[in-house]
């Protein structure tokens, strides 16, 4: 499709470092501002050596930038993380380890679960789901298409804009006979 940008396929260790909702939850919150290992671990509930891990993998695999270190409220040196949007640049899905990308479809969507329930539930949500039954062609017309209006939306986003988590899986449903 004319315009399209093209998304390189993740290697076996970027995968590896997405197969787990805890980085997709960092990535998140890190794609607006910089956040230490310490402030991840206490807005995400989980132990700081366990987050420093996570946030090693993620820096090493190019997802985390590790930014100027800075004077903390107590006067300690702290060390921030920001995101580098590089998920939006790759293919999550090569076709020579499908275990390794379904573990990654997983922890995407575990953790996108987990932005849901912490919402404010006053918030608008605009959630569809369907079934579709296309051809090979046409669902690869579908996919492209929703990537063009990704990428679309993507370039325009507003620095003072409202983030919105958006989670787009087209997944083949395997019915048996009767169901």
């Amino acid at each position: 499709m004319a315009g399209q940008t093209e998304h390189p396929a993740a290697t076996p260790d970027e995968l590896r470092a997405l197969s787990h909702p805890l980085s997709w939850r960092i990535l998140r919150l890190c794609l607006d501002t910089a956040w230490t290992n310490q402030q991840l671990a206490e807005r995400l509930d989980v132990a700081p050596a366990t987050l420093l891990r996570r946030l090693r993998v993620l820096t090493s695999t190019g997802f985390l930038v590790a930014e100027e270190p800075r004077r903390g409220p107590k006067g300690a040196w702290e060390h921030p993380y920001r995101a580098t949007k590089k998920t939006w640049r790759l293919d999550l899905e090569p076709k020579n380890d499908r275990h390794l990308t379904a573990k990654v479809d997983l922890a995407i969507l575990d953790a996108h679960r987990a932005e849901i329930s912490e919402n404010d539930p006053s918030i608008p949500q605009h959630t569809r789901r369907a079934v579709l039954r296309l051809d090979p062609g046409d669902q690869a017309e579908l996919n492209s298409r929703v990537d063009a209006l990704l990428d679309e939306f993507a370039g325009r986003e507003k620095s003072g804009g409202t983030p919105i988590a958006i989670l787009w899986n087209a997944a083949e449903r395997h019915e048996s006979p009767g169901s």
